[in-house]
């Protein structure tokens, strides 16, 4: 099964562990579902992270180690199609990665992209949600 998470979901696990946040990026490295991301959304991470509100919370080498692991653990896609179905255009690439990835699911709290429910193929989720209707049912088989 694949999955893809959104930035902010990322950023969050490296900024409280044991957050829900961080559970779900767990799962993936515990090998419970495929990764899907782009170049794009780790471009993005790399530059989200490094923003001076979220230096207090995270140490560089945390995030680097985390775009290293996702960029050897994860399937990344080098190009993406044009999407426009996201209420933030600037949402669509994350669209696009799901949907041109293969994803299933596409882990997020924006509630744009939650209000969506389903595009295309992918099935829109919170983190929580995730966790208790896909993760925890893979867990207890």
């Amino acid at each position: 099964m694949r999955a893809a998470l959104d930035t902010n979901l990322l950023l969050s696990s490296l900024i409280s562990s044991g957050s829900v946040p961080d559970l779900v990026y767990r799962a993936w490295r515990d090998g419970l579902f495929e990764l899907v991301t782009s170049e794009w959304q780790l471009g993005e991470l790399e530059r989200a992270g490094r923003y001076p509100r979220l230096q207090k919370y995270m140490k560089p080498r945390e995030l680097d180690a985390m775009v290293g692991g996702i960029r050897l653990g994860a399937v990344v896609l080098e190009e993406l199609p044009e999407v426009d179905a996201a209420p933030d255009p600037d949402d669509n690439p994350l669209l696009a990665t799901a949907l041109s990835g293969g994803a299933e699911y596409l882990v997020t709290g924006d509630k744009g992209v939650l209000g969506l429910k389903r595009f295309e193929s992918v099935v829109i989720l919170t983190a929580r949600a995730f966790l208790e209707e896909v993760i925890e049912p893979i867990r207890n088989e």
